[in-house]
């Protein structure tokens, strides 16, 4: 029977913990025993010159005496070293989970146990906590408790199974005979247990495929990486490594396979690849064994030889995969460390250079879509390596950030340094950016290029996997994170980075132009344009950075803070880049976010450091504060009615539907001014405290608000509505303030007030002018 929420809760491990000390001694007595029967009675035995019956008949029971004594010894101290483990490791889920449990229940949250494991987080009555408005704000942020929790508890279920199959095979069935298994720790048993799993590969039922990927799941992303170290080190190796990984991707994926073999390896494809980052990471923490566990540096080198060889897992195989196919599907899932992922990344890039198609000629054409070693479907059927070690990069951020801003280190065919020469471009991000850079179509139908759609969703998998991949070096976090972590700060290098993909695009438009046929039948669809999602989202990180150039803030303003280093962007790249990006819903909604939770911690700033001794004279430095993002907004108007008057790839409806992801960016920005977001991290659920709630309702307000008829676009008054949209979020970045701060007098309020809708309607219309004139000036 399964460990439920209650059982974790209400158990008492006090009694575990005094069973651990009993056993602990009997190791302690049984050693003794066993040294004893060794070095006293077994000595003896053999110095003794036994004749007759003695001879065979004394000298055989003290010899298998002093071995059943090392043997109950062995398995006395197998027993400990499980519970032992396994009663540390109870303790802390329990205490975490019980910590959560109060954080829940003091927001106003119930937590119900289902009884299958599961948890439930609900709402109490009058708590507080309830829905506002008819709209529950609140739900995402009970999921992530629910979420928690139910993972903590399917972790202890995890070490109790494990730990009752090391206990019996500890013990082994015959009652006459001790010492049938050696464990060292719980964790020994449960690599003993995974590798006996792996070495049935196909043969696998789907429920031993559910246990694998269950000790992958709880024990392969462990802080120490020894299950993970030991579980790759059992398989043999790297060609050991991809070969289990191909056989079982293939068989989960064929077309006959049952739709819960299908989630079996979807599984073991996600679980996997985050213990082969956690393995091959080189700083993961000592290990209670006192040493840290991570796989030897030629295991990189060994998977880039290994990437350009063809990989069989079954004799005369007709149809060979390459080895960076089957790797690929792994890398999409764990942050690696840099100086694994780099060198196969660089590898990678440079072999898709020299040949784009190289690996797209052992494509099975024909297959079901699912088909191949990405059998999360995600971006492609897994063919082209390019598209996996970008997501893996997206999910890397140091060696993203390497990968893109340090120079490019040339490769051999075998994965190996070419000394001393150079690559011919001068980086990735150049590469990439060139516009005959060609991209593969990774899906396994014959007839999708007889699908125009399907043909255009597929070319977009490469181009989309390296906006993930820029999002991730520019930010310095995941780019599908669900967590804001405001102690990580803009580097030198990133912040460079960011100003040569504003540059790159301002002064290369049509990479990311879309046009779908609209009034503007001259342009064409740029190869890129599936980026601007992952532009939108750099640009709300490096909000500051952006608010700056538009009326030409110094660099090194204090009125205007930036996270880190400052990355100097042009003013008129800075408008033109925003007028592309702010075409794409997402980007847009990103940008309004960041940019409204950005403005109104600049005017609260302002208005703290003033306090008393504001005056109606102040109205105007208020009203330069909103100004850059009120110009920001007019831009964003502008990129709005284009998409969907000129370009005709959008809807108002989308761009109003995008506004449900505004918490991320609302609480990012607003964290990083307040410190209302504790280091290391928060995860992104309701908004974090009373100003984070009031710009949330403010950018859906406002997003609403900016819209346009097609009569009103056609007389020229399609911004009227996202000027006073620009204009009433304005004015509640001071509002907000003035309403949980009392004395301030109702004359200085009306003068900021006006100057903040003043400025805020001139800037909203610069912004507009500049991004329609299509000059950034």
């Amino acid at each position: 029977m399964s460990i439920t929420y209650n059982d974790l809760m209400q158990v008492d491990l006090g009694k575990l913990g005094t069973a651990v000390s009993d056993w602990k001694r009997a190791v302690t007595n049984l050693k003794q025993l066993e040294t004893d029967a060794r070095d006293s009675l077994k000595k003896k035995s053999d110095r003794a010159r036994w004749e007759g019956v003695n001879a065979g008949v004394t000298r055989g029971f003290v010899d298998k005496t002093a071995k059943e004594l090392a043997d109950l010894h062995t398995e006395a101290n197998s027993i400990f070293q499980v519970l032992d483990d396994a009663h540390r490791e109870l303790e802390a889920l329990q205490k975490s989970v019980r910590t959560l449990t109060d954080e829940a229940k003091g927001k106003g949250y119930t937590v119900e146990d289902n009884g299958n494991g599961t948890v439930s987080v609900g709402v109490r009555p009058q708590s507080g906590a309830d829905a506002k408005g008819g709209k529950d704000d609140t739900k995402q942020d009970r999921q992530c408790y629910a979420d928690s929790i139910t993972g903590k508890v399917a972790h202890a279920n995890d070490i109790d199974l494990s730990a009752k199959l090391a206990l019996k095979r500890a013990h082994g069935s015959d009652p006459h005979n001790a010492g049938h298994a050696k464990y060292g720790s719980l964790n020994d048993a449960q690599v003993e247990r995974a590798l006996e799993l792996a070495k049935r590969r196909e043969d696998m039922t789907d429920r031993e495929l559910a246990e694998l990927n269950r000790l992958l799941r709880h024990n392969g992303r462990e802080k120490d990486g020894e299950f993970a170290t030991e579980f790759f080190e059992g398989l043999g190796g790297p060609r050991q490594t991809l070969e289990f990984y191909a056989a079982m991707s293939i068989d989960g994926t064929d077309e006959n396979a049952s739709k819960t073999r299908l989630t079996g390896v979807q599984g073991l494809q996600k679980y996997m690849g985050h213990a082969l980052a956690n393995a091959t990471d080189p700083y993961t923490p000592q290990s209670v064994k006192g040493d840290r566990q991570h796989l030897p540096s030629w295991w990189g080198a060994e998977f880039r030889r290994l990437g350009t060889q063809e990989i069989e897992w079954e004799r005369n195989m007709w149809s060979k995969p390459y080895g960076y196919q089957v790797l690929g599907g792994l890398l999409r899932y764990g942050n690696y460390d840099p100086a694994f992922l780099t060198p196969i990344a660089e590898h990678i890039t440079q072999l898709h250079q020299d040949d784009p198609h190289r690996f797209m000629s052992s494509k099975p054409a024909g297959s079901d879509d699912r088909y191949g070693f990405n059998p999360s479907g995600k971006l492609g059927s897994g063919n082209d390596p390019l598209h996996s070690v970008l997501e893996a990069l997206g999910h890397s951020p140091e060696a993203a950030e390497q990968f893109f801003t340090e120079k490019p280190t040339a490769y051999n065919e075998d994965g190996t340094i070419k000394s001393g020469e150079k690559t011919d471009f001068k980086s990735y991000l150049d590469l990439f950016t060139k516009k005959d850079f060609e991209w593969t179509i990774d899906t396994n139908s014959h007839h999708v290029l007889a699908d125009e759609e399907a043909t255009k969703n597929a070319l977009n998998f490469g181009p989309n996997a390296l906006g993930h991949a820029l999002e991730a070096a520019a930010t310095g976090h995941p780019y599908d994170s669900s967590t804001v972590d405001p102690s990580v700060k803009h580097s030198e290098a990133q912040a460079k980075l960011v100003h040569d993909i504003v540059e790159k695009f301002a002064k290369n438009p049509d990479l990311l132009t879309h046009n779908m046929n609209g009034d503007l039948k001259e342009e064409k669809t740029g190869p890129l344009y599936a980026l601007r999602d992952s532009l939108g989202n750099i640009s709300a990180d490096y909000i500051g950075d952006f608010q700056r150039p538009m009326y030409m803030e110094p660099s090194d303003s204090r009125i205007f803070p930036v996270n880190g280093a400052t990355a100097e962007l042009d003013p008129g790249n800075a408008q033109k880049f925003l007028g592309l990006v702010g075409q794409d819903p997402n980007a847009y909604n990103a940008v309004t976010s960041a940019q409204q939770a950005y403005t109104t911690n600049v005017v609260h700033e302002f208005l703290r450091a003033e306090g008393k001794d504001l005056t109606a004279e102040d109205g105007a430095s208020v009203g330069h504060l909103v100004a850059p993002g009120a110009a920001i907004a007019g831009i964003m108007s502008n990129a709005r009615a284009d998409a969907i008057y000129d370009y005709h790839t959008a809807s108002n409806k989308e761009y109003n539907e995008a506004v449900a992801d505004n918490a991320k960016w609302v609480n990012r920005i607003v964290g990083l001014g307040t410190g209302a977001i504790p280091a290391p991290f928060s995860i992104v659920g309701e908004p974090v405290n009373w100003l984070a709630e009031d710009v949330s309702e403010s950018v859906a307000k406002s997003i609403e608000m900016d819209t346009t008829s097609k009569a009103e676009h056609d007389a020229g008054k399609e911004y009227s509505k996202g000027r006073e949209a620009a204009v009433t979020a304005s004015m509640e970045a001071a509002e907000s303030y003035f309403a949980h701060h009392e004395g301030i007098d109702q004359r200085t309020r009306d003068r900021i007030l006006l100057g903040i809708r003043t400025q805020a309607g001139v800037s909203h219309s610069d912004g507009a002018q500049w991004n329609s004139s299509g000059d950034g000036t």
